[in-house]
């Protein structure tokens, strides 16, 4: 009896799920445009992303033209190791995933969330397996109250409910209200978020001894997750690691 009320409730929702996608035909996160079936990515859009898996250099998430597991590094990291343990990403950002990037980061279309998720989870497996924290990347609290949201805590919850990871969304905290790193040069960017970021004082306890995952939406120059690694080491974190939704790989991507 019991499995039958199941399966009942199990039709209904699908059926709910039906009669709603055809009044409401779900929008594609790639083009934006309504479109029939199930999901929020069709075929022909999700094709067209450049899934990067967690692959390329192990320590900047750059694509490498032969992946040698986790002996690959680019040149930059050989002669400049970032500040982290290790860095992933899913997706390159280009001109298919742009959009979907963009509808999270200044539309704040969250219904995406769980599919970026799920992308992110696999692309960092191996960073996640061994992680005690997911911490994302913070705003300053004037561009907070004024967008209304974080689009880096929104994937850190959407990553803790998935792999069931706790969160820390308040564990860094902006000390100022930088300008925008869009149109900055690497230099510029990492001039203007140096020592921007410090750990919440209620928060140092659990970032002490802690293996942290840190995320954000796209890895540009890495000037902003540099910064924020540096705040996590000064607090003693264990190790800090970095995975994010989106790669920028070529110099046209920077204009986000």
């Amino acid at each position: 009896m019991g499995l039958d009320m199941d399966r009942l409730g199990r039709a209904a929702k699908a059926g709910l799920r039906s009669i709603g996608d055809f009044v409401w035909p779900p929008r594609s996160l790639v083009t934006g445009q309504s479109h029939a079936g199930q999901g929020l990515i069709p075929p022909e859009d999700f094709a067209r992303l450049a899934f990067l898996n967690g692959s390329g250099c192990r320590s900047c998430a750059m694509p490498a033209e032969s992946d040698l597991g986790d002996a690959t590094l680019c040149g930059a990291c050989a002669a400049n190791p970032p500040p982290w343990h290790a860095a992933r990403a899913a997706v390159e950002y280009d001109e298919a995933s742009r959009k979907a990037v963009l509808d999270l980061k200044r539309a704040g279309r969250r219904d995406g969330l769980p599919v970026f998720a799920a992308w992110m989870a696999l692309a960092g497996a191996d960073l996640l397996a061994d992680a005690d924290l997911i911490v994302p990347v913070p705003l300053h609290y004037r561009r907070l109250a004024s967008r209304g949201f974080n689009q880096s805590g929104w994937l850190a919850t959407a990553l803790s409910k998935r792999t069931e990871l706790p969160a820390c969304n308040d564990a860094l905290v902006r000390r100022k209200p930088t300008p925008s790193q869009g149109g900055l040069t690497a230099r510029e960017r990492r001039k203007n978020v140096r020592g921007a970021f410090a750990i919440r004082p209620s928060r140092a306890a659990r970032i002490e001894g802690a293996h942290v995952v840190l995320i954000d939406d796209v890895y540009t120059t890495g000037a902003t997750l540099s910064a924020c690694t540096r705040a996590l080491n000064k607090g003693k974190a264990a190790s800090v690691s970095v995975l994010v939704l989106a790669r920028v790989v070529r110099p046209t991507d920077v204009t986000i």
